[in-house]
């Protein structure tokens, strides 16, 4: 029988989600975790790979068992430390985790007082100009190749950017991406680029031109993956 779970997690206390040797991850965590509790060897699906240091408030993951799951979240909930279970529910034969996925949303988070934990938010000193990243933001809106905002090498680079949204409120500026085929660092270096706008030290020609022209390599800061929260996975 397959199965759908949906959990969150504090991104500061894992290395990443992947499965790694020698590290504390989310996928080895609560693999083993599942499977002492079913008294049988689980392996789980991701939605999709969070970085080290980037939090969840919705990852979704799924596993097959022939055993019956009736009071598997409370148990799970018990043991499970820094990673909680939101949901757990049958799924269909043909679901997967992250080839099922329609668009992903995922919220950064900017600390403008600078007094806040930095494990969970990105502090920032600048006086940012909000309405220039919002006009640079929407240069990002629709399908492009973002390899000038995507680390590592891909054979595709091409991702759809369906909104952003840039609103501030008790001295935290959030950034909201909601989008198809989000890549490695993306949003990170998407903040990041629109942070360095907001300072006035880049121009959104700039900006343009990456986005026009993915052949001439061309990179801006990386924001810190403390601040970045998977906030929503729609199906």
């Amino acid at each position: 029988m397959k199965y759908m779970m949906v959990i969150k997690y504090d991104g500061s206390k894992f290395y990443g989600f992947q499965r790694q040797k020698n590290v504390r991850n989310v996928q080895g965590y609560l693999e083993e975790e599942i499977s002492n509790a079913l008294g049988e060897k689980v392996l789980i699906k991701g939605a999709g790979r969070t970085d080290r240091g980037v939090h969840a408030y919705c990852q979704v993951i799924h596993f097959e068992t022939i055993k019956k799951i009736k009071g598997l979240k409370k148990i799970l909930n018990k043991r499970l430390v820094d990673l909680k279970v939101k949901k757990i529910k049958k799924a269909s034969n043909i679901f997967h985790a992250r080839h099922s996925v329609k668009n992903k949303i995922y919220l950064y988070k900017i600390d403008l007082s600078n007094k806040r934990d930095k494990n969970y938010y990105l502090s920032m000193n600048y006086k940012l100009d909000l309405k220039n990243m919002r006009l640079a933001s929407n240069m990002f809106l629709g399908t492009h190749n973002f390899k000038n905002f995507v680390a590592g090498e891909r054979i595709d680079y091409v991702g759809t950017i369906i909104n952003i949204k840039i609103y501030r409120f008790n001295k935290i500026l959030y950034l909201k991406f909601k989008g198809i085929g989000f890549y490695r660092y993306m949003v990170r270096n998407l903040v990041g680029a629109l942070i360095e706008v907001g300072k006035g030290k880049v121009n959104r020609s700039i900006i343009k031109e990456m986005i026009n022209h993915p052949e001439i390599e061309k990179r801006l800061p990386t924001s810190s993956p403390n601040g970045l929260y998977l906030l929503k996975i729609n199906y």
